[in-house]
């Protein structure tokens, strides 16, 4: 073994797990995919492959996935989220506190992990946080920006923006932003805070995974409207085949989560992480495939 190759796989043994994927990935580019070491590395997954939660089995039900994002700014708020039923997908603001804490106890939930990104909203007097990745500064400091938010925990699938309706909108600052996630191997989901936004093209044209925001759950905080906003997302999964919702740690979507996620197998939906409506369904058994479509 050579020493580069040993130095490799002390890093894959000791390292942390993104550190560990990186530098898999870097030695499997420079010493191809026929060399002798490559083929004992094996093949290289990117993060949002590697840190993905397993989804339970839809067998031709329609699949939903829910992202609590905001996690970890109101921490008794959070931990109450965490405990929901899963598998949850849950977005840790980057710059909350005891961020590791807070991803390993999702990850004992059952729940999968990304970061929620603080990025430049149209409105001017709208503070998204600390180091908000903003669309007129220089190349530079938006790239030490984008790797101080990347850098917050370890083992995440990828990222969602907070905010963001003026950066998300900028090509050029999407761009910056994609080149990040894709030498990471991380996803981005777009919660598309403006019908404007680039994120489907510069993801696409950087080869990051993609996918875009349904329904919110609790822009109105109130009961009511939280329980219509979940019959919308049944609407929107049970006619697309798989619809994805954004939430946040408030109290009534803790208790309108609480009441509806075990209801879901009754209502024939299956709750999936997030990474799961990246690969296409299995075929369903073909009992239940005619159990959901009967002939008429």
């Amino acid at each position: 073994m050579n020493n580069a190759w040993f130095a490799v796989a002390l890093s894959l043994c000791w390292g942390s797990a993104a550190q560990a994927q990186q530098t898999a990935a870097e030695l499997f580019a420079r010493l191809g995919p026929e060399s002798p070491q490559a083929a004992v590395a094996g093949p290289v997954f990117p993060a949002w492959r590697q840190f993905a939660v397993p989804a339970p089995k839809a067998e031709g039900r329609p699949r939903i996935a829910i992202v609590i994002d905001d996690v970890g700014v109101n921490v008794p708020a959070s931990r109450l989220a965490v405990d929901l039923p899963g598998p949850l997908t849950v977005s840790l603001m980057t710059y909350a506190m005891n961020l590791p804490q807070l991803a390993d106890a999702a990850r004992r939930a059952g729940h999968e992990v990304m970061l929620h990104v603080p990025m430049e909203p149209e409105a001017g007097d709208v503070d998204p946080g600390p180091n908000v990745l903003e669309a007129g500064i220089g190349r530079e400091e938006l790239r030490r920006r984008i790797r101080w938010a990347l850098t917050r925990v370890d083992g995440i699938v990828g990222v969602n923006n907070h905010m963001g309706s003026k950066f998300t909108a900028d090509r050029g600052a999407m761009d910056t932003l994609m080149a990040e996630l894709a030498g990471r191997g991380l996803l981005f989901l777009d919660s598309l805070t403006t019908g404007h936004s680039a994120g489907r093209v510069a993801s696409k044209a950087a080869g990051v995974p993609y996918l875009a925001r349904d329904v919110f759950l609790d822009n109105e905080p109130e009961a009511v409207a939280i329980r219509k906003q979940l019959r919308e997302l049944e609407a929107v999964a049970r006619r697309d085949g798989s619809a994805i919702a954004i939430a946040h740690p408030k109290p009534g979507t803790i208790q309108a989560l609480r009441e509806w996620l075990p209801t879901l197998s009754e209502r024939g939906l299956v709750l999936v992480p997030l990474t799961a409506l990246l690969q296409p369904p299995p075929a369903a058994p073909a009992a239940v495939a005619r159990a959901n479509n009967p002939t008429r």
